[in-house]
């Protein structure tokens, strides 16, 4: 982007405030708080980067405004600058609450996502002190008790501590070997992280309780001066820490970390149905509009796994509704002949109306973090090439698939997307979205961006029935 565009991108104007504005670290995880913004009613529109007035203009007046990014994948210095434009537009935006949308097991390093350094630079343009770092997500399983992350494995109902979790564990960019987030983060630059345990929450369940929490917040903001990490283990606490995190932000526009539970627990604080600032329900807020269910799918439906995850191996192989078309990851990076006889094959195969999976095998040994970025925008290419492919043989694709947060990431770049908006959740952690784009072979798809780790066995066969 050049300097002037920089400045366009800046200098974008948002004539209604929103409440709150997120970024997701990678595409996946940021559809997933797009599902919490909407089942708390706002209105709500994820854009692919800094919004030009043009798109802003377009998606109309927003009550929660999200950026997915890649920050996950990236060095430190492409994080610092990246980030730096996001923070500046979302503070011009008036919005009192930023939300860093970290996934929900924290994997990170100090070499590649790191989140200390996305705290770094974020909170310079959110002047809060407190930072409140949100450690769990108990509607996907993911727990934190006294600072230790815990973590289920897709749809198993084990829940095993992050550094022994079976996927998390052997990652192949950012495994997880330590389970105390405040070390784990202590090692990305953010050293003498404040804990507050889940035994030190007040009740927040009938209107008497709300002086006692009101006294315990007023604590917590008196004697923070940095980030706190809050244990979150059960779906009540999260009224309590939504309550915080919109008492301090109503002083100075404050950033808070973590996965869509902290969507999840603003809504719990604020929104109809929920524990409202006076302890009582608030009825002023908007309500939820129903979602209409996902329906079987009009047409073939094209789904592409880069994911490395034995979750997505799994569903790969439980799948019953599509034809299967596994890649050989080699020959895709190095020859040129052989990726475009795939985009050939598929587009002929759904030219017949057929459903196509896509999927590369499984390395017989480990990857680095350059061969899965490779990996990703090569599969997520082949996505692009197959949707025009197809395009050209008269079959126009409404129902896509994507299965890996790095894929996803460089799929939506590769489609030429510039903004997502929620159509359903097909299952936790997985949003079907309908795609924005200045291209009209895409604007208007409805897009499942899946992270290795999220749904079940059936979850490529949902796509296509509509069940969940």
């Amino acid at each position: 982007m050049t300097a002037a565009g920089s400045e366009a991108h800046r200098d974008a104007p948002v004539v209604h405030a929103p409440r709150v504005c997120w970024y997701g670290d990678d595409f996946t995880g940021a559809t997933d708080t797009l599902a919490e913004v909407a089942r708390a009613g706002l209105r709500g529109l994820l854009f692919l980067g800094v919004p030009t007035p043009e798109h802003l203009r377009r998606a109309g007046p927003l009550d929660a405004i999200g950026i997915a990014g890649a920050a996950r994948a990236m060095a430190p210095a492409d994080m610092e600058t990246k980030l730096r434009a996001v923070g500046r537009f979302m503070a011009g935006t008036g919005a009192r609450v930023l939300h860093y949308k970290c996934c929900s097991t924290f994997d990170s390093a100090p070499h590649v996502g790191s989140i200390g350094v996305a705290i770094r630079e974020l909170r310079r343009h959110m002047p809060n002190p407190l930072v409140p770092i949100v450690g769990g997500q108990p509607s996907i399983g993911r727990y934190c008790s006294f600072a230790q992350l815990f973590a289920r494995a897709g749809a198993s109902p084990e829940i095993h501590r992050i550094d022994r979790h079976p996927v998390m564990s052997q990652h192949p960019v950012t495994p997880m070997h330590e389970a105390d987030l405040r070390l784990h983060l202590a090692a990305q630059g953010l050293p003498g992280i404040r804990s507050v345990p889940h035994t030190a929450y007040p009740r927040l369940r009938q209107a008497d309780d709300a002086p006692r929490v009101e006294d315990w917040i007023d604590s917590i903001i008196e004697t923070s001066d940095g980030p706190v990490l809050f244990d979150l283990t059960d779906d009540e606490q999260l009224a309590v820490i939504g309550r915080l995190i919109w008492r301090a932000a109503a002083c100075v526009p404050l950033l808070a970390v973590g996965p869509s539970s902290v969507q999840q627990a603003l809504a719990r604080a604020a929104f109809p149905g929920h524990t409202g600032h006076d302890g009582h329900a608030n009825p002023t807020a908007p309500s939820a509009p129903a979602t209409p269910p996902l329906t079987p799918a009009s047409g073939p439906v094209l789904v592409v796994a880069g994911s490395l995850s034995p979750v997505t191996a799994r569903q790969i192989a439980a799948c019953q509704r599509y034809v299967h078309q596994p890649l050989n990851v080699q020959q895709l990076l190095h020859d040129p002949t052989y990726a475009n006889a795939q985009v050939q094959q598929a587009a002929a195969t759904l030219q017949r109306g057929q459903n196509v999976l896509v999927h590369t095998d499984r390395p017989a040994e480990a990857v680095t973090a350059d061969q899965a970025a490779s990996t990703a925008r090569a599969t997520a290419q082949l996505a692009a090439n197959i949707i025009a492919a197809s395009a050209q043989r008269g079959t126009r694709l409404s129902r896509i698939g994507i299965a890996g947060g790095d894929t996803s990431s460089q799929a939506t770049l590769a489609l030429g997307l510039w903004g997502l908006a929620f159509r359903c959740v097909l299952a936790p952690g997985v949003t079907i979205s309908i795609a924005r784009s200045d291209n009209a072979l895409v604007d208007g798809v409805e897009l499942m961006l899946k992270g290795g780790q999220m749904g079940g066995e059936l979850l490529f066969d949902d796509l296509v029935t509509g069940s969940a």
